[in-house]
């Protein structure tokens, strides 16, 4: 018997030992809500936008954990992103590493709405991390980067191993190049499998962590209920896995979530995309940590725009003695690798929760 066969047994014996059905529903909330929500996150921008709305398609970024780990401050021609230290990740993030890549994430996809509807401009980044768009009235600017913005998603799922063409790898590549950062594409089946065993290495040493595991689980919501109320997190749906009422759900982690199981789902992923990319800072300070996450969220767009999904597998950036490793195996040796993701064809998965845009606004 498998596991997800397990949890469907034990939702099936709560629910007949208590308010069935219906009492299932009220505990977890329904799918087709959960759509209606999180298509009114990703709904078309008018175009005019208000700032509000901008800031609302720059929360869609990708960030650690779902976190959303960002406040925004409007004043005149700008809009100001700065960190939210309340929702940072020390036991995964313990120099707020990912925080910042997070912000970068954010301010990039500011940028390419408000350029894309009529506010050019240029991205300003202190050395404190904190990070500034001023922009000006202007003729909008066609970017396909644009149109992809509410389709990106991290997805969990299985790929289906296709290649991705030579023109397509240029292409990503291409507008993902952003100043300071290094992108490395790797597809060679060979260097793959090196940094698969890195990954299932760092994994292995994270899942034998109780406090990274407390701190994982945190930040998982169980239901479109959850997910929706709280607007933030990693919504089980969203990786494939099973909608449960919460209590379920915090005893399935338990019992579930066990190195073994989690080295062969990450292994079966990694072997299943069409490549790998490495994202490296020229240097490890925070406006370059910034810089990453702006290349990463052009990278992640351009795959959405061409049709490809994307998903983060930082193990190996996340257990600092395995970095030494990480770097040499793709060439960069003395460098601290920022960020790994892999790429490839696959199915679309409901997407994350966001919060409001008055809870994210100084």
């Amino acid at each position: 018997m498998n596991r997800r066969s397990l949890i469907i047994k034990a939702g099936s014996l709560l629910a007949l030992g208590g308010a069935g059905a219906v009492g299932w529903r009220a505990a977890t909330g329904s799918m087709e809500a959960y759509a209606r929500y999180s298509a009114s996150l990703r709904r078309e921008l008018p175009s005019d936008p208000a700032l509000r709305d901008l800031i609302g398609y720059a929360t869609l970024a990708p960030n650690a954990h779902n976190t959303q780990p960002w406040r925004f401050a409007i004043g005149g021609n700008a809009i100001g992103i700065l960190p939210d230290h309340a929702r940072a990740t020390p036991v995964v993030d313990p120099d707020d590493h990912h925080l910042f890549v997070s912000l970068g994430c954010a301010i990039e996809t500011l940028r390419v709405a408000a350029e894309a509807t009529g506010r050019p401009g240029e991205i300003e980044v202190e050395e404190n991390g904190v990070a500034r768009y001023a922009f000006t009235q202007g003729a909008p600017r066609a970017d396909p980067l644009f149109g992809a913005i509410p389709k990106r998603q991290s997805t969990r799922a299985e790929f289906d191993g296709r290649a991705v063409a030579p023109a397509d790898l240029d292409a990503l590549a291409r507008m993902a190049a952003v100043s300071g950062v290094e992108l490395i594409l790797i597809t060679e089946r060979p260097r793959v499998g090196q940094i698969r065993d890195l990954i299932v290495a760092g994994n292995e040493v994270q899942m034998a962590d109780p406090a990274f595991l407390a701190e994982l689980k945190q930040w998982l919501r169980f239901n479109p209920k959850q997910a929706m109320e709280r607007g933030d997190g990693l919504f089980s749906a969203a990786s494939g896995n099973p909608v449960l009422p919460r209590a379920l759900g915090g005893a399935a982690f338990d019992f579930f979530f066990k190195p073994a199981s989690e080295n062969q789902k990450c292994a079966r992923q990694i072997d299943s995309a069409a490549g790998l990319v490495i994202f490296i800072g020229d240097q490890a300070d925070r406006a370059h940590w910034v810089a990453v996450g702006r290349a990463c969220q052009r990278f992640a767009l351009a795959a959405a725009s061409l049709g490809l999904r994307t998903s983060f597998l930082n193990q190996p950036v996340e257990v600092a003695s395995l970095r030494p490793q990480l770097a040499s195996l793709v060439g960069a040796s003395g460098k601290r690798p920022d960020l790994v993701m892999r790429f490839g064809y696959g199915p679309e998965l409901p997407f994350a929760p966001r919060r409001p845009i008055d809870s994210v606004l100084t």
